[in-house]
């Protein structure tokens, strides 16, 4: 009776939060589900799921088995997690190989490199850009406005769970993401009708672009579009020169959570220590592209050992959880479709100021503000 349901980040949550509502209500549904890991403390104050106190970690394995950046999006901090690390993911910078060495440029570590690197590759007479982004995607405006902001040592929420969208942290790391379409016109204006990331990773695979910001499964779009993985690089996203930290990515992936109610505990631990065995993942994540969870496991999503060094570092070193409070799924809502609009007025010629963008977070806050209660 495990039975998954895949927690992807283009799902409603409340709808997924209503199908576990009922499952919990009714007594009848899955053992086991898996939740895309930003969800985990706003579906973890449901109460549907078991918490894996020491007993129940002691039964799949142990705490010390999971890389601590994987472990720490199981829950709310000071909470015991109700989730535990299945898939790992996590940003990197892609760089079309052919394009920068004929240009004599080598790949970027810095924002204003990244920036110079991309108009001295930008053609628009030719349909080439620096850059593609899904600017059309809430989900992925979210992530940039979370990891910018990072930089900037800005956080989305304080201490007591309350949002401070408004900042100056916050506002000039948004502003520095648009301004990639904005001023330093890196990025096609026709972005902003890329709602996923697999569009502008098709842009990178064609040659059209020099550079993506995309997560490590993106190798296996990239390669099914005709591009081979000795053509294209990975390096860190980078952090500006004067940035406070130097923060690449947010921990993306899946967790595991186990129902309440369930009638079928012991086997339910055990699947989910089976799942997250050295051997299980070792198998699953060349097929899904997963960064492992497990420490001292080495990747198996990609057969370049540069490649998977980097993004095993980002993950381990140079990546921290969204913010792990309850109204997390309300702010990707708001915040990434207040992004939306602002791509789209600049797509159609508007500019959009950093007045502009403290007044979209203000707005955005107080619906969030106002969810709380």
């Amino acid at each position: 009776r495990d039975w998954s349901v895949t927690g992807v980040q283009t799902c409603a949550l409340p709808i997924f939060q209503t199908r576990i509502q009922t499952a919990v209500t009714s007594g009848v549904g899955p053992d086991v589900v898996n939740i895309g890991n930003t969800w985990a403390t706003s579906l973890q104050v449901t109460g549907a799921f078991l918490p894996y106190g020491s007993n129940e970690m002691t039964a799949i394995g142990g705490s010390s088995k999971f890389v601590k950046t994987a472990l720490d999006t199981g829950g709310a901090p000071g909470k015991t997690v109700t989730s535990v690390p299945l898939y790992g993911l996590v940003y990197g910078l892609y760089y079309n190989k052919k394009m920068f060495s004929d240009a004599g440029l080598t790949p970027p570590t810095t924002w204003e490199d990244m920036v110079a690197d991309a108009k001295k590759l930008t053609d628009p007479a030719k349909g080439v850009y620096g850059m593609s982004l899904a600017a059309g995607s809430y989900t992925e405006n979210i992530h940039f406005a979370f990891i910018n902001s990072a930089q900037n040592g800005a956080s989305f929420f304080d201490s007591k769970g309350n949002p401070t969208f408004t900042s100056d942290g916050v506002v000039n790391g948004i502003q520095r993401y648009l301004d990639l379409m904005q001023t330093d016109k890196v990025a096609s204006k026709s972005n902003v009708q890329y709602d996923n990331a697999i569009q502008s990773t098709g842009d990178f695979a064609k040659g059209k672009v020099a550079m993506i910001i995309n997560q490590n499964n993106a190798d296996s779009t990239i390669t099914a579009d005709g591009m081979t993985s000795d053509r294209y690089g990975v390096v860190p996203f980078p952090a500006p020169s004067n940035a406070k930290k130097d923060v690449a990515s947010f921990i993306a992936g899946i967790n595991l959570s186990i129902l309440k109610n369930t009638k079928h505990k012991d086997a339910a631990l055990q699947f989910v220590k089976f799942m997250t065995s050295e051997t299980t993942q070792s198998t699953l994540d060349k097929p899904f592209s997963a960064l492992p969870v497990l420490k001292g496991v080495t990747p198996t999503f990609t057969d370049n050992k540069t490649e998977a060094a980097t993004f095993s570092d980002i993950y381990n070193t140079k990546s921290q959880p969204l913010p792990l409070v309850p109204a997390e799924d309300q702010f990707e809502s708001t915040v990434g479709k207040a992004m939306n609009n602002m791509f789209a007025t600049i797509a159609t010629g508007g500019t959009v100021s950093k007045s502009d963008i403290k007044t979209a977070m203000q707005t955005a806050q107080q619906q969030v503000q106002t969810a709380i209660g």
